[in-house]
């Protein structure tokens, strides 16, 4: 007999209130029904999940196992009939969303003319901020960060991930010469982070490894700060493919020490709080820009 999601269900339920009658009184079941469901359950499984006494109830090795694949299932035909709703839904209401001011301007600010277009109903809240914010205490229903997430409760989406480069102005390369050598850069102004220092760790391999510690010149907190410096010929900067890939193009910046640079990407992740009633317009938003990252993350 083929276990069945009202069967898993229960199992976690029961496991996350602590004993089968606060379990059935969360689910409106009586007692003995919900017992009488973890019974044939581990009679399907043929073995025992949990092992019950008057006073406690202990998860058995197989009941662990169990629980851990159970929530995963769950979770996944949860999105599933959320995703199948969205389908029959028009998305509507204000959507939050913070970013990095350098993400802001140049990977969701560009697109919000043809998303407001597609999604009329969703009202656009846009707020900037350089550092990881609180969620609940900004108000906030979607974050995007740069770089490799910490530990965290909320939920994460990737977006895609973006190539590092080490960039100049021409008129600086032709002012103070292009550095062919990693050493080179000694001789050079070099534009970096005040903050967080791992961002001063260039992408470059030398003698010693793949990594380059500089100490900058000039000190900024925001990328944007330092693209602008870039831009104004003050010195040598890495930045995030993401904002500069226009600058690139036409030609306001030029890559420089391509073949040393060890390929690093830096990843691109959405966070956000599970929220039912907020998932439809964040994920119309999500699978968006998504969408227009590709076109110059990796």
């Amino acid at each position: 007999m083929k276990t069945r999601s009202e069967e898993l269900q229960v199992f976690v339920t029961v496991i996350d209130c602590g004993s089968i009658s606060a379990a059935a009184e969360q689910m409106g079941q009586t007692p003995s029904a919900v017992s009488r469901t973890l019974s044939r359950l581990e009679a399907k499984l043929g073995t025992t999940l949990v092992n019950r006494t008057t006073r406690r109830m202990d998860l058995t090795e197989e009941g662990r196992f169990f629980l851990e694949r159970s929530r995963t299932i769950l979770e996944q035909m949860d999105e599933m009939e959320e995703r199948l709703t969205m389908n029959r839904q028009t998305p509507s209401g204000r959507l939050r969303i913070n970013a990095a001011a350098p993400f802001m301007l140049h990977a969701i600010v560009p697109w919000i003319g043809e998303f407001r277009q597609r999604y009329p109903g969703i009202e656009l809240e846009l707020n900037t901020d350089d550092l990881i914010i609180d969620l609940l205490e900004q108000r906030t229903d979607v974050a995007i960060r740069i770089g490799e997430l910490a530990d965290s409760s909320l939920h994460a989406r990737s977006l895609g991930c973006s190539p590092v480069q080490i960039l100049a102005s021409p008129a600086y390369l032709q002012r103070r010469g292009t550095p062919q050598r990693v050493e080179d850069l000694a001789e050079h102004c070099l534009l970096g982070f005040s903050q967080p220092g791992t961002l001063n760790q260039w992408p470059l391999r030398h003698a010693e490894g793949d990594r380059w510690s500089i100490r900058p010149d000039l000190l900024a907190s925001s990328g944007e700060t330092l693209r602008q410096l870039a831009l104004a010929g003050e010195g040598i900067v890495s930045l995030s493919h993401f904002m500069t890939h226009d600058d690139i193009r036409a030609g306001r910046l030029q890559v420089i020490l391509a073949d040393l640079n060890n390929g690093y990407r830096q990843p691109i992740h959405a966070v956000y709080y599970r929220n039912t009633q907020l998932a439809l317009r964040i994920q119309c938003f999500l699978d968006f820009i998504q969408h227009k990252l590709a076109g110059y993350a990796c």
